[in-house]
């Protein structure tokens, strides 16, 4: 009769730690959820048409010295978008086309500067001392 009891108890401990172990899962998958929707909401999303400048980083230069060096190759041009970001680009010195993930790439605004013909120049002076 003790053992009866005793394997009774046992079922509703059982029962207990199963309703635990999914309340956990439940609570997990929530705060999954939230932080997955702040972390989205900070994303940009950056949009490219056939014809934009981008500048392609380079993810092997950290195996290069040059600790100054610009991590980033370019200008290509964007030739085609494809779907789930694939873009083709074509640097302007060659006529082979790459595919290229959007992720690896930014925007060039070298271009637009280019095109405009103001330029304003500030030229650095040295401060004036007590002597002059």
């Amino acid at each position: 009769m003790d053992y009866e009891r005793a394997g009774d108890e046992r079922k509703l401990q059982l029962q207990e730690l199963e309703s635990l172990c999914l309340e956990a899962y439940e609570n997990s998958k929530l705060y999954k959820e939230k932080v997955k929707a702040v972390h989205d909401k900070s994303i940009k999303r950056r949009e490219f048409q056939p014809g934009d400048f981008v500048l392609l980083y380079n993810s092997r230069m950290r195996l290069m010295l040059g600790k100054l060096r610009s991590r980033w190759d370019g200008p290509y041009r964007v030739e085609k978008v494809e779907p789930y970001r694939v873009f083709h680009l074509n640097h302007p010195s060659s006529s082979e086309l790459i595919m290229v993930n959007g992720h690896r790439f930014k925007l060039f605004h070298g271009e637009k500067m280019a095109k405009n013909q103001e330029l304003e120049i500030f030229l650095l002076e040295d401060p004036p001392t007590a002597e002059d």
